[in-house]
């Protein structure tokens, strides 16, 4: 017991202290922003993969329509076989002013060896350098609207790094108690796992993005060798950070600027949300599943389990890593203006997390692995 006990403070005062402080959330789109403006602006085209999303396009189109950007702008939506009339909408919700800037374009059936996204964005890609090559290329999710100054704080930063890949993590909607108790620390977990600072270090080999938001700089992408590269991804946002971090810097910071409007109607969806790729980050291994479960107790449910059920210095090591746990999840709290209270909870939310994990692993082995809209996308 004392031995477990020791093991879990261990963890949380090494993520803490030595983990890149993944936990400060001090990677923001708003410190340290550039004060430069540049003599001219890039063009840039932005790419809307869209699959089903009649509920939320016209917000994410309306967004992009009203960028203050004095650049070249325009947008491409690629409707990927929509069955809810994702485009139609779209056209509907475009004013007259706006119609010149925006295309859509009918995807195609998506070819073996392709996930389902990538292929969209692929095919945006090859319409993009149709005409008017741009310099950058938004690739932006359906269901995130965009701030009016998000585009040129983009670029801005791009330009005065000389950064290859921008991109920045949607501030995602968190309102009822159960995203209020998951959808944070889903930020959390994903920047423990990938640690922005080592993200951002050109000197470390961690790389990263949100799919969300990712503005890329044409000319490295396609010396890279395109979305070919990254074809079979079903976490296409980090296997392209991968990808661009061969070809330059990238950063990778929280936002208020991209924001999805995607609300979870309960713990089912978030969990198939997470099941989505959590088994295909295990590289669909049962012996990475099983070691990871068994730290995910080890790190999340023992300390409250040794705080309350042990004795002597177990249980005060026990309340330590707790109370650790606690302190290492209130600045992203406070990013989603949520109450410190909810931090003595990460540990139940861990669990869940563990759950959905899971999950994942037995959809995979059901033949249904990276399901989402329909599609069965695992690979492995």
């Amino acid at each position: 017991m004392i031995f477990l006990a020791g093991i879990t403070l261990l963890i949380w005062v090494y993520l803490l202290v030595a983990r890149g402080g993944f936990w400060l959330a001090r990677e923001r789109d708003d410190i340290g922003e550039p004060g430069q403006q540049l003599e001219t602006w890039p063009s840039v085209v932005a790419i809307v993969p869209a699959r089903d999303e009649a509920d939320v396009i016209a917000q994410t189109v309306g967004s992009l329509l009203t960028q203050d950007y004095t650049g070249s702008f325009r947008i491409i939506l690629v409707d990927d076989r929509s069955s809810d009339g994702t485009a139609d909408t779209a056209r509907r919700a475009t004013p007259a002013s706006g119609a010149g800037r925006l295309e859509i374009v009918s995807g195609l059936e998506r070819p073996a060896g392709w996930t389902g996204k990538v292929w969209a964005m692929h095919q945006g890609l090859a319409r993009a350098l149709e005409k008017d090559v741009p310099d950058y290329l938004l690739f932006t999710d359906a269901d995130i609207t965009h701030t009016p100054d998000n585009v040129r704080k983009l670029v801005s930063r791009a330009g005065a790094r000389n950064l290859v890949l921008v991109s920045l993590m949607a501030k995602l909607h968190c309102e009822s108690m159960t995203e209020k108790l998951l959808v944070p620390a889903f930020v959390f977990f994903f920047a423990m796992l990938f640690p922005f600072a080592w993200s951002n270090n050109p000197k470390r080999r961690t790389a990263a993005a949100a799919g969300g938001c990712m503005l890329v700089r044409r000319d490295a992408l396609l010396r890279a060798g395109g979305m070919e590269t990254i074809a079979r991804a079903i976490i296409d946002d980090c296997a392209l950070a991968r990808v661009m971090k061969g070809q330059g810097p990238i950063w990778l910071g929280l936002t208020r600027r991209a924001i999805s409007v995607r609300s979870y109607g309960g713990m089912d969806e978030i969990g198939r949300m997470v099941a989505r790729s959590a088994y295909a980050q295990l590289g669909y291994s049962p012996l990475l599943l099983c070691g990871t479960v068994i730290g995910m107790l080890i790190v999340y449910a023992a300390p409250p389990l040794l705080a309350i059920f042990a004795a002597g210095p177990a249980r005060i090591m026990g309340a330590a890593a707790w109370f650790l746990m606690a302190i290492a999840y209130l600045p992203m709290l406070r990013f989603y203006r949520l109450s410190p209270l909810w931090g003595p909870l990460l540990p139940l939310t861990g669990v869940c997390y563990t759950v959905f994990t899971m999950n994942s692993a037995v959809q995979h082995w059901r033949g249904r692995g990276g399901m989402w809209k329909g599609r069965a996308q695992a690979m492995a």
